[in-house]
């Protein structure tokens, strides 16, 4: 019953609905600061964000081949498993997106499947050296993240610090157009790897498959419903993000997207699963601790980190419960 057919297209439409809410929770990521230096109109920033979305989900499957097959026995892993771990992130990318908090999609997915995995067949499920790999990601990517956009933002304060405020504005009006467009295409490069890792793991559990490779279909699949979700927005977040974070100026807003969005290709390059939330916000503090420590509303990016830390043990029990609920159920 657990591997049956109808688990599986379960699988497959909870990954798409996931993929869909990841879209519009983490729309902030890419155009938050486009909006609150005012360079883009909502509307225009949503569009080209849903645009290059879908375009970077389609530019690889590293990331996606870590999440599937790196962190977890395959072997031992059920539909019910996966369904589990699903519902568990959806749940709580709801809650937080209700709230307006820019928790990480990407800890709720991977402790999600940690946890459902091992109520489904024990700690021993646990592929160690893949969950370490991921963990010290996440973990020093928001520090990567807030080195990385000081240093940008003070570079770019050395370039153009002596010339007129009205001529930085002006270029950085138009040279955020470009961060922010490859800001979108990094965060569907990294996110929409992990529902393709999801569902490609739903799919070799249930065929039996020797290898994990992801099929273009899964690609394509992913990639629309991530633009998807983006196009609906998530407007909340964008304000926790652009307006109540930090100040930001058009040049402030380049540094941040084109440092994070660097972080996150990088990562992506190498199978590595980020959060695009942590590196944006972490970029955006970086940014604001280049004009003064107070720049930054601590309260508020206090108020974020908390919400990363609960993150991934509450998904992780979460999905420990649904799954053995779900067992039960079944048996």
């Amino acid at each position: 019953m657990q591997d049956s057919y109808f688990l599986l297209i379960c699988v497959i439409v909870l990954a798409t609905l996931f993929d869909f809410i990841n879209g519009f929770h983490d729309t902030a990521n890419a155009i938050a600061t486009s909006v609150s230096t005012r360079v883009l109109t909502p509307k225009a920033a949503v569009a080209m964000a849903a645009v290059l979305n879908m375009a970077g989900a389609l530019t690889g499957t590293a990331v996606a081949k870590t999440v599937g097959s790196g962190l977890v026995q395959a072997g031992t892993i059920t539909q019910l498993t996966i369904v589990s771990a699903l519902l568990s992130a959806i749940i709580w990318d709801l809650v937080t997106w209700y709230f307006g908090l820019p928790t990480s999609s990407s800890h709720a997915i991977l402790s999600s499947i940690l946890g459902a995995s091992i109520a489904t067949a024990g700690p021993d499920v646990i592929i160690a050296k893949g969950v370490y790999k991921v963990l010290t990601g996440l973990i020093l990517s928001p520090l990567a993240g807030f080195v990385f956009g000081c240093l940008l933002m003070l570079l770019l304060m050395w370039l153009f610090g002596r010339h007129p405020l009205g001529m930085v504005n002006s270029f950085f009006n138009r040279a955020q157009i470009v961060s922010a467009a490859y800001m979108a295409f990094s965060h569907g490069n990294n996110d929409a790897q992990k529902t393709m890792g999801i569902i490609t793991m739903g799919l070799v559990s249930y065929y039996h498959l020797p290898d994990f490779n992801v099929p273009i279909w899964v690609m394509a699949l992913c990639a629309v419903a991530m633009a998807l979700g983006t196009a609906f927005g998530g407007w909340r977040i964008i304000k926790t993000l652009g307006v109540n974070l930090v100040h930001l100026q058009p040049i402030h807003g380049f540094a941040a997207e084109a440092s994070a969005a660097t972080v996150i290709e990088v990562a992506s390059s190498i199978g590595l699963p980020l959060s695009t939330t942590h590196i944006i916000s972490s970029t955006i503090m970086g940014v604001g601790a280049t004009k003064r420590l107070s720049a930054v509303r601590w309260g508020v990016a206090g108020r974020i980190v908390l919400a990363w830390v609960i993150t991934l043990p509450a998904c992780a029990v979460l999905a420990w419960v649904i799954c053995t609920a779900g067992k039960h159920v079944i048996n």
